[in-house]
């Protein structure tokens, strides 16, 4: 009889949908939902499971009558599968392979419901029958709480952390903060991660943005002491909020380097009506050829002809500096082919496109733009602009105009107090690229260098008074079994103190010397090559330097640009596309810090 039972009960675990859902323990007859982890008795029927799945997990039920009818009237049949039906193991496996893609290619939930991708997924896997788009949903949403969780554990074990932040548009035209964090691990690595990307409903004030902040470290459970700077952009609101920071918890505000570099070519290009003209004749030079396919397609044919490569042409773009760069570099590298397309009676039939071919001293120009314009760093750039000659008045105009504000910028940027040590200014010099701070008078390396060895010499004497209440705690656990009277020691040997004292004394001088004398050995070697990778140094170089090393981690881990957080963030353009412009503002939140931060699963 018991074995007759058995085999019914076999049969059922076949034969129904249910076990989808569950799973069975034998040895305990009980069966375990797969959500909810919740165990029923089993008693060889499925019953109590469905009634489970009704109650508990209406959205797993694909019969939405079993929902809306009473037990009596539900389609028992709507849980019966056939035996090529998946297990719940392969079921689940599936499923978190779908929501794996969705995540990590950043592809809309709706994608589940697209009649296309249901064919493929039946054609890779017939028996996998796909689950709503709501359940994805909640797995979503359980995925970011198991992220968040991890991401809070993660910063714990930090001993600081810097914060970027900028403000960015949606399609529908609707403002988010999008804040980020970032840190040097133990291996030296740059650690990046996306904390929140929260609406902006109310006014863009200062202090709104900065008690936005405030509250995202907050929830991230990040002690404010812990937050070392926040880097961000010029703009005004922020810069503000920045301050406002930095008077209640002391944290740095670092304009991004790349937009100030942004800002005075920019600005001084606009200066020049010459140079604006030539770069907007560019611009719709540009543009043709990305609007007409004959153009487009003559041109290749020419540079196939001249046995040229089939680059593209680019458009500049108004937020970066190197788009007008790279847009007129490319110009000049594809002029013949362009104006042999341009001159095809086949592209110009009527003459009329001849006009937006550039002139012989736009050509000139450009030419002599780009070679102010190329890949530099800010003193490398001032000494191209005060040192090169050029023949066009209006690009010795942009030149001197250039290296008058990098001067201004460069005073503001590097300007140095001991009473108040500048944050990127100690970056610089903690960085073995640039540690000789050739770009500083030899008084003000000297100031620097100064101020790196009083504040490691300060870690290093917390770091000893800290080991030593350690020690005293254990002594002090112990005292209790030594002998307390010794006044007899003290009077033919002189009095214990005196000879502490004079051991503690002894002790800083050593301390003091030992961290002098690493200052002056970092110092003194010759810098890091540019092409290398200083983060990679120090990781080599950390026991030779321990003291330094602790120093420069919480300030080379201060991102000089907001690269690092435009990376991260690329891909909530992507999230919010045309297709999904209408997604709310929680969903826009979990679906860009899922992308950002799915790699902590």
């Amino acid at each position: 009889m018991a074995e007759s039972q058995q085999e019914t009960a076999h049969k059922r675990q076949r034969m129904s949908k249910v076990w989808d859902h569950f799973k069975l323990k034998k040895e305990d007859r009980k069966v375990q939902c797969v959500y909810c982890n919740a165990e029923l008795a089993f008693h060889n029927s499925t019953s109590v499971m469905i009634q489970h799945l009704i109650r508990k997990h209406p959205v797993k039920v694909r019969s939405t009558s079993l929902a809306e009818t009473s037990s009596s009237q539900r389609p028992m049949d709507c849980f019966l599968r056939s035996a090529t039906s998946c297990t719940a193991e392969e079921s689940a496996l599936l499923t978190e392979s779908i929501l794996k893609m969705l995540v990590t290619d950043m592809r809309p939930l709706s994608m589940v419901e697209d009649e296309g991708f249901k064919k493929m997924i039946s054609a890779f896997n017939p028996k996998y029958s796909m689950p709503a788009r709501p359940h994805f949903k909640s797995l979503m949403e359980k995925k970011h709480q198991q992220i968040t969780e991890k991401l809070k554990t993660v910063l714990q074990d930090t001993e600081s952390v810097a914060l970027t932040t900028d403000i960015w548009t949606s399609m529908g035209t609707e403002s988010y903060l999008r804040v980020a964090c970032h840190f040097l691990g133990e291996d030296w690595e740059m650690k990046s991660f996306s904390l929140t990307t929260v609406p902006l409903k109310e006014n863009h004030t200062a202090a709104n943005i900065a008690d936005c902040l405030e509250e995202t470290t907050d929830k991230f459970h990040i002690p404010f002491p812990k937050v070392k700077a926040v880097v961000h952009d010029n703009g005004a609101t922020v810069v503000a909020a920045a301050n406002i920071l930095k008077e209640r918890h002391g944290w740095v505000s670092v304009r991004c380097s790349g937009h100030i570099l942004n800002f005075i070519v920019q600005s001084t290009l606009k200066n020049s009506k010459t140079i604006t003209n030539c770069v907007a004749s560019a611009r719709s030079l540009v543009e043709h050829f990305k609007k007409s396919e004959l153009a487009c397609a003559k041109l290749q044919e020419m540079q196939k002809q001249m046995g040229m490569p089939p680059l593209m042409l680019i458009r500049d773009v108004s937020t970066r500096w190197n788009g007008t760069y790279h847009m007129l570099s490319r110009l000049l590298g594809q002029r013949w082919p362009m104006t042999a397309a341009l001159s095809d009676p086949t592209v110009n039939s009527s003459g009329k496109h001849h006009h937006l071919d550039l002139k012989p001293e736009q050509w000139n120009l450009s030419e002599e733009l780009t070679r102010v314009l190329g890949p530099f760093l800010v003193h490398n750039l001032k000494k191209a602009a005060l040192s090169s000659a050029f023949e066009s008045a209006s690009v010795k105009e942009f030149q001197a105009q250039v290296a008058e504000q990098i001067t201004e910028r460069w005073q503001e940027l590097f300007f140095f107090q001991p009473e108040a040590p500048n944050t990127v200014l100690l970056a610089a010099a903690l960085d073995p690229r640039f540690r000789k701070l050739k770009f500083l008078p030899a008084e003000d390396v000297f100031k620097v260098q100064s101020t790196i060895q009083s504040m490691a010499l300060a870690f290093k004497k917390e770091e000893r008074q800290s080991q030593v209440s350690e020690d005293e705690g254990t002594a002090t656990s112990e005292s209790r079994f030594a002998p307390k009277d010794g006044s007899f020691a003290n009077t033919i040997l002189g009095s214990s103190s005196d000879s502490d004292a004079s051991d503690e004394e002894h002790e800083a001088q050593q301390l003091s010397q030992a961290v002098q004398k690493e200052v002056l050995q970092y110092f003194g070697e010759l810098p890091l090559s540019k092409k290398d990778n200083p983060l990679l140094w120090w990781r080599t170089n950390e026991t030779r330097y321990p003291t330094l090393a602790k120093l420069a981690k919480p300030f080379l881990g201060i991102p000089a640009t907001l690269t690092p957080s435009e990376r991260l963030f690329f891909a909530t353009g992507n999230i919010v596309s045309r297709r999904r412009a209408s997604l709310s503002s929680e969903h826009v939140d979990l679906l860009t810090f899922l992308h950002c931060n799915h790699r902590l699963l």
